[in-house]
């Protein structure tokens, strides 16, 4: 597998896009992911993003999109959200990435009012109709795991259960690393995703809450859960995500070493391509 990095690590501590692109590349990442919104950029910063990777020959492997509101209970407003993600996929599509990675959201008001079914139903309903999108582009869906309680997708046994439904070979799962042991889904559970997962996001946490720290600086048990991707023999990239840095100014070398940390442990599971 490949080794990446998504490149909101650069924005949240005020780089501007072709100066993190360029860092990436110098310090030897093998691929980039993009969080971005194309309804947001303009056509420079578009172009930009597409000229700075090509120089560098860097490829972009996965755009990072979140639409909590596929699960809104408004019609309207998951029909803005369904054709916002088809921009996604476009942007996808254009820069010939390999997926969209999708963050469905939560579950409203507690799981109340509205029952958990019909927003499931909304979830896998839209998913279907972005699959067939995303099929006519040649491209891939990645759901994100996210380990929050009210999560849609809040651990693999429901990452299975959603794929399943949705049922079309475009949608699979990212697998992230330090999500897995917030949810407190252990490593042989990994397998429930063979044929399954895309993409794979790696970070580290404190092991009580949401983190995204270079790999060392938590409490994450990495080789087994490395150890059981490596079996899934995923035709992918592991990318680093990175967020808030607690020194901004210190940017390149929080980078620097979860990439060297990564790197690591990689390596020492014969990861690394």
């Amino acid at each position: 597998m490949q080794l990446g990095l998504i490149n909101s690590a650069w924005a949240q501590a005020g780089r501007d896009t072709a100066w993190g692109i360029e860092k990436t590349k110098a310090l030897g990442f093998d691929s980039i992911d993009i969080f971005t919104d194309p309804l947001e950029i303009d056509v420079r910063e578009r172009r930009l993003i597409r000229d700075e990777c090509d120089r560098l020959e860097l490829p972009i492997r996965s755009i990072c999109c979140v639409a909590v509101g596929l699960l809104d209970f408004n019609p309207s407003v998951q029909q803005f959200h369904i054709d916002r993600c088809k921009a996604y996929l476009d942007l996808v599509y254009e820069y010939q990435a390999d997926n969209l990675l999708l963050v469905l959201g939560e579950y409203i008001w507690n799981q109340e009012v509205i029952t958990p079914e019909e927003q499931w139903q909304w979830g896998v309903e839209s998913c279907m109709e972005l699959a067939h999108y995303a099929d006519d582009l040649g491209v891939k869906i990645a759901l994100e795991l996210e380990p929050f309680p009210l999560s849609l997708l809040n651990s693999i046994d429901k990452m299975v259960e959603f794929i399943d439904e949705v049922d079309h070979p475009k949608v699979g799962a990212n697998i992230d690393v330090s999500h897995l042991h917030l949810a407190g889904d252990a490593p042989g559970e990994v397998s429930k995703l063979q044929g399954k997962a895309f993409h794979v996001h790696i970070s580290d946490c404190n092991g009580e809450i949401h983190g995204d720290l270079p790999p060392g600086r938590g409490v994450v048990d990495f080789i087994p859960y490395l150890q059981e991707i490596k079996k899934l023999k995923i035709d992918g990239t592991i990318s680093i995500e990175l967020e808030y840095s607690p020194e901004p100014d210190k940017i390149e070398e929080w980078v620097k070493e979860a990439y060297e940390a990564t790197d690591r442990l990689m390596q020492q599971v014969g990861l690394r391509d």
